[in-house]
């Protein structure tokens, strides 16, 4: 990162980041919640820069509707307080977490109904846990400024195999065939979840303009659902264009009361078999099933 950014978050409304947004203090990522006076057409910046290859030029703004989406509370669940979450993901009736900051970093497998951790394993303390992805009977866990991705036996957490990557890790997912990988910038990485190799990338989009950072990651009915971090908002993208298709306003979840001590939304699970959506945030006390309808 070079110079402060200066990232659109709503209408009219510019917000000055400094470039040591990622790294200050050195244990924890800045922890100030910006909340979009209105739709945001995007946390615009200008894209971060491919490590492996240029960026990809913005396609034209798409010619169909961007929607936004409201909510509604369909269960909450206990969670773990002490939980950073940075990845989640639900398989087999339990959730599976992967949660941050250096010397609290851990895998998790947790029961949904009481957020009781059934299964966990803590990562070396020089390791800032990040996204988490279950493909093909293995966990997949990223690091943050580590470059090192971790590949855990799915039942016994016993760990397979390390890889790197040449850029931060952030979120992750798949759609069946890839992984797909963010890092903070307006990327979508898809790598190939048996070398890991990097296939091809999209840059993600609305109206034009590059979203930047695209949070933790799932796959939802053929759209990445992405957190925009520091924000209440996630963006459904397309994964063959990258372009927004819709954005999500998870505002007010979580009660005034319940937000002492609490840090930012990051937190996306669904449920295929029974069409459920979860999510949740850094530090919650509560995981929330939600519902999702455009706003009128």
């Amino acid at each position: 990162m070079i110079g402060p950014k200066r990232i659109w978050v709503g209408i009219g409304l510019v917000l000055t980041i400094a470039p040591t947004a990622c790294a200050a203090p050195p244990d924890i990522r800045p922890t100030t919640v910006v909340t979009p006076p209105a739709i945001p057409t995007a946390a615009f910046a200008s894209a971060e820069p491919s490590p492996t290859s240029p960026s990809p030029t913005p396609e034209p703004p798409p010619a169909v509707v961007t929607y936004t989406y409201t909510y509604t509370i369909v269960n909450a669940y206990p969670h773990d307080p002490a939980a950073f979450t940075q990845g989640l993901v639900y398989a087999d009736g339990v959730l599976y977490e992967s949660t941050g900051l250096y010397g609290r970093s851990s895998l998790r497998r947790v029961a949904l109904e009481t957020g009781e951790v059934l299964q966990r394993r803590d990562l070396p303390a020089e390791y800032f846990g990040e996204g988490l992805a279950l493909f093909d009977g293995r966990l997949i866990q990223l690091t943050w400024q580590n470059n090192t991705g971790f590949v855990y036996d799915a039942a016994s957490f016993a760990l397979q195999q390390t890889w790197t990557y040449p850029t931060e890790g952030w979120g992750l997912t798949h759609d069946g065939a890839h992984l797909i990988m963010s890092d903070g910038s307006a990327i979508l990485r898809f790598l190939d979840p048996s070398t890991f190799q990097a296939q091809h990338e999209v840059l993600v989009t609305d109206g034009g303009q590059p979203v930047v950072w695209l949070n933790e990651l799932e796959y939802v009915n053929g759209e990445v659902f992405a957190n925009v971090w520091q924000t209440d908002w996630i963006a459904r993208i397309d994964p063959q264009t990258g372009r927004v298709l819709g954005w999500i306003d998870l505002s007010g979840l979580l009660a005034p009361e319940e937000r002492q001590g609490a840090d930012v939304l990051n937190g996306i699970a669904y449920d295929a078999q029974n069409d459920r959506l979860f999510v949740t945030g850094k530090l919650w006390p509560k995981l929330f099933e939600i519902t999702l309808a455009p706003q009128p």
